[in-house]
């Protein structure tokens, strides 16, 4: 992967990001190369039930949260013709996202699912008592991201906006410049830079922000507590909560895209086939004999 294209390529580059892998609390969401759509894990809202969706492009998955007292979660995919399906748990109306059109890219937090337009406008469904769905002033805006109780928003000029629950800086990003990628976990949220490398604010009790030496990096992901980089060389690298294994990724090799949770990670090799580590204990880590997983910037 070679990153020294200038900034403007980057953010073209980067513009209606495809993740065909997706990390929940104790789910796993896979978009496979003909446009099916494949989950293993914790299935007691039906957050598994991807079955029958057909012409997915793109999935992401609802709740990094690790309390006792949630891992309730939903699943959303968008179609290739812009519009957006969701199942699982809907208490918040998180899942009524079936009247949207021109979407270009999905993201999915605590109760609440987020679409880009590709106009450059965002919606959300679903939770609202921390503004974290007051997105509707948001203009020309490439990319977004969900963390549990706060929105980002990747902007093309490359700065970062966000609204939501701020309480541990988590929202604390309008001085970020040069960002070609965001992304959210529970309490924290992190940036990519055109450079490669790699900010972070928010809750940092367990080092997930410390990414302030990570060099060439082409895409991140945040969980509930961990945070991962995917290097140039297709290796990756991982701070934060490793208590049950989440971050021993050290040993993967050519990866092309990496996915958190709350307490596990995905990598999606280039042949198609992906790697997981972490808590599995609902299964959410069996994804030793899954083929033909989409590859993310490609169509199917």
């Amino acid at each position: 992967m070679d990153y020294t294209l200038p900034n403007e390529a980057l953010l073209e580059v980067q513009r209606w990001p495809k993740h065909t892998i997706a990390a929940g609390r104790r789910h796993t969401v896979a978009l496979n190369s003909d446009g099916t759509v494949t989950a293993v894990g914790d299935n007691k809202d039906g957050q598994c039930d991807v079955s029958g969706w057909r012409d997915i492009v793109a999935v992401a998955v609802g709740n990094v949260h690790m309390a006792t007292n949630t891992g309730r979660a939903h699943t959303v995919g968008l179609k290739s013709d812009g519009t957006v399906v969701a199942v699982g748990w809907n208490k918040h109306d998180q899942c009524n996202v079936s009247g949207w059109r021109d979407i270009v890219t999905v993201a999915a937090g605590w109760r609440r699912t987020v679409g880009l337009q590709s106009d450059g406008k965002v919606v959300a469904a679903g939770r609202n008592d921390e503004g974290q769905c007051d997105v509707g002033s948001w203009r020309d805006i490439v990319a977004v991201a969900a963390g549990d109780w706060h929105t980002i928003g990747l902007q093309s000029d490359g700065t970062v906006t966000a609204v939501g629950n701020s309480r541990y800086g988590q929202c604390n990003v309008n001085e970020w410049h040069d960002i070609v990628a965001v992304t959210a976990g529970y309490l924290h949220t992190v940036g990519l830079k055109s450079d490669g490398t790699v900010v972070a604010v928010g809750l940092n009790r367990h080092g997930q922000c410390d990414v302030s030496d990570w060099r060439g990096i082409v895409a991140i992901a945040a969980g509930s507590y961990h945070t991962l980089g995917l290097k140039s060389d297709g290796s990756v690298t991982a701070v934060g909560m490793n208590e049950h294994g989440q971050c021993n990724v050290s040993g993967w090799r050519d990866i092309v895209a990496v996915a958190a949770g709350c307490t596990h990670t995905l990598g999606l090799k280039s042949d198609g086939s992906v790697v997981a580590a972490g808590g599995n204990s609902n299964g959410q880590c069996d994804v030793g004999e899954w083929q033909g997983i989409q590859l993310p910037g490609r169509s199917f």
